[in-house]
């Protein structure tokens, strides 16, 4: 099934006389995990340290925090469930449509064997065509609160599928809220405060065309 999330895209509009400003705009996009944001290089469009307060940010965003995928300070090596998976998938319990799966040519008798033979197999197609996610923490910079978000990627290096052919793809994404840091006007005339924003992130990968 395609992902249909909303994605942060920002551009670039010219006032007459003025300076450029910045809007963030959201717009649909089948594409995960969220491009590079291009944001304005001028740091007139920081928040200033006053703009910071944690406490303040914490009352603004309220439940939406959520500390297994966003940090306010640089966090450590990310909670990598995907390489977890990646490592023990051929020990870890077997799908329930993949311990159903008939073993032997599709026109041909099915192949015999024994419990721990079978199960050796199953878990070796398993180890070859499984999908996890694999996260990493990104900084989405000064002008989103908080700063650091885990994402969500789904590893397409090589084929997960026998004969290849398929890749591992985002069937399903989760959002979290964040706060963006938004100016309107420009120069000496802008005005700028924090909004709430929804980051779209992968939560499940598949095996698929």
């Amino acid at each position: 099934t395609a992902i249909r999330a909303l994605l942060l895209c920002l551009c670039l509009g010219l006032p007459a006389g003025g300076q450029p400003f910045l809007r963030l705009r959201p717009s649909p996009s089948d594409n995960l995990p969220v491009k590079d944001i291009v944001e304005h290089p001028d740091p007139e469009y920081d928040p200033k340290e006053q703009d910071l307060d944690e406490r303040t940010l914490r009352k603004k965003l309220g439940s939406h925090f959520d500390p297994g995928f966003m940090a306010v300070a640089v966090p450590g090596p990310a909670n990598a469930s995907g390489a977890a998976a990646a490592a023990g998938r051929g020990r870890a319990a077997l799908p329930a449509e993949l311990r159903r799966l008939e073993l032997g040519p599709p026109r041909g008798p099915r192949l015999r064997l024994g419990k721990k033979a079978r199960r050796k197999v199953l878990q070796w197609l398993w180890a070859h065509t499984h999908c996890p996610v694999f996260y990493a923490w990104k900084d989405l910079g000064v002008r989103f609160w908080p700063r650091y978000i885990k994402e969500g990627n789904c590893l397409a290096e090589k084929s997960c599928s026998l004969p290849e052919g398929m890749f591992c793809k985002p069937v399903k994404s989760v959002t979290k809220t964040f706060l963006r840091w938004h100016c309107q006007g420009w120069s000496s005339q802008k005005y700028c405060t924090w909004i709430p924003v929804q980051y779209p992130l992968i939560s499940e990968c598949k095996c698929s065309c």
